[in-house]
């Protein structure tokens, strides 16, 4: 049977074929019903090897712990009915192995190799692309479309996840010109192209075009039903522009009613995920360094931070549960996950070296910044600020660390350090943040200092 890329896949069951195409369908553009076409497709041919190892890479992509064993069972069970399986279908569980045994080197070199022989396999082309970002290796997120691009094509079911992909490379390599062109021919394919639309969100992000970015949300938004969890990061960009005009009661009701709604059914199904951890705890910390009442909304995510210390699946998110421990006081749980921390960083998964030399001392750095020790925070981040794009996260999202360093510079009195960040952001951003929120002032500062620090 051949799916509708021309690919050969390994069973007999139309009802099953067709359940794997709207699963792929569904993933690609993160609607949450990927799994119950999963289901129904394993109900329908049980002995189908792709669909069990995109059941243990739907787990892995919780970037928790709590997910590597499910995972590493259905690769147990895929390896089971490779024998029977195409050489493409074999390669996708092997890069499943790879990826649950911490080797993401050679999970990306699968990948690559499976999309050298096979460039319309989407599958692969998403995870790649997906692995990359959460990486920090935008080069090769750009690297890895363009090379695949050239043999697709309109006509082809999945063009628009190209394009979209093609966006958010290019954007987080400061293509802006490129990646606007490919964003927007992806949504006028299909509105509903979330991908894409959050990735010219994060153009207009990086080039303060805060009035547009809340008219394309908005214009769009019509079409986000049945979305997973990027719905909720769709409405953090939201957000964000209203953030940058200092419209702090729209932001708080964003917070509340949108992207941490916590009687929705999203935030019931998955109560801590990566991403809207990460948008939670980002924005309540942007809030307060603006001396804005954040109330206790930090304590429902310090409640689940205790629960996952041990847990280094995903080192840009450590940081994020470190503000809420140290936001609510928990001095003790924060150093017990400092503590799992250091010992993770000391095996042999590829994400280890990052935990350990970047997301330690960052998240150190958190808690001397709330316990007002802010030359030392600035010690701790100044050495790896070249390397916490390591960490994963767009340039967006990593931001708040940057303002970490920089609200602690500014109150450390540490005027070459503010210049140094400054010219940091600047770079990313291709020019002087000088409407941007927190780094306006600070530019003031160091300008009124002259040369002193």
């Amino acid at each position: 049977m051949k799916d509708v890329h021309g690919l050969t896949i390994s069973t007999s069951s139309a009802e099953a074929g067709a359940a794997m195409e709207r699963a792929l369908s569904s993933f690609l553009k993160f609607r949450l019903d990927a799994r119950e076409h999963l289901s129904r497709c394993l109900a329908a041919d049980p002995e189908f090897g792709l669909a069990h190892c995109l059941k243990g890479y739907f787990a892995m992509l919780l970037y928790k712990q709590a997910g590597v064993a499910p995972a590493a069972q259905s690769a147990r069970t895929a390896r089971t009915l490779a024998a029977k399986a195409t050489a493409r279908e074999q390669s996708h569980v092997e890069a499943l192995e790879a990826w649950v045994e911490g080797n993401l080197d050679r999970t990306l070199a699968i990948w690559e190799t499976i999309l050298a022989d096979h460039p319309t396999d989407a599958l692969a082309l998403r995870l790649a692309h997906l692995k990359y970002f959460w990486l920090g290796r935008p080069r090769d997120m750009v690297a890895s479309v363009e090379r695949v691009a050239p043999r697709w094509g309109r006509d082809l079911p999945g063009w628009g996840a190209v394009l979209s992909c093609r966006c958010f490379a290019h954007e987080e390599c400061g293509d802006y010109a490129t990646a606007e062109a490919a964003g927007r021919a992806a949504v006028a394919l299909d509105p509903a192209d979330l991908w894409a639309t959050h990735a010219v969100a994060h153009i207009m992000e990086m080039q303060d075009r805060h009035d547009e970015g809340i008219a394309w949300l908005g214009e769009l938004e019509p079409h986000w039903a049945g979305a997973n969890n990027l719905l909720h990061h769709l409405w953090w960009h939201r957000a964000l522009f209203y953030l940058e005009r200092r419209e702090f009661d729209v932001v708080l009701d964003l917070y509340d009613r949108r992207f941490r709604d916590l009687n929705s059914p999203l935030a019931q199904l998955q109560p801590d995920f990566h991403i809207d951890i990460q948008n939670a705890a980002s924005m309540l910390f942007r809030l307060e360094r603006y001396d804005v009442a954040v109330g206790d909304r930090w304590i429902e995510l310090a409640d689940k931070a205790e629960k996952r210390i041990g847990d280094c699946m995903s080192p840009f998110t450590l940081p994020h549960w470190l503000m809420a421990l140290a936001a609510t006081g928990r001095d003790a749980a924060a150093e017990r996950m400092l503590d799992a921390m250091r010992a993770f960083s000391r095996g042999r998964e590829t994400i280890a070296a990052i935990v350990g030399d970047v997301a330690l001392p960052v998240g150190e750095a958190v808690l001397a910044h709330r316990r007002g020790q802010y030359s030392r925070a600035v010690d701790l981040m100044r050495p790896v600020l070249d390397d916490m794009h390591r960490l994963g996260g767009s340039h967006a999202q990593q931001d708040v660390l940057n303002q970490l360093f920089l609200d602690s510079a500014v109150k450390a009195a540490r005027a070459d350090d503010v210049r140094l960040i400054l010219a940091r952001v600047a770079d990313r951003h291709g020019a002087p943040q000088t409407q941007r929120v927190g780094y306006a002032d600070a530019a003031r500062l160091v300008s009124s200092s002259g040369n002193g620090g």
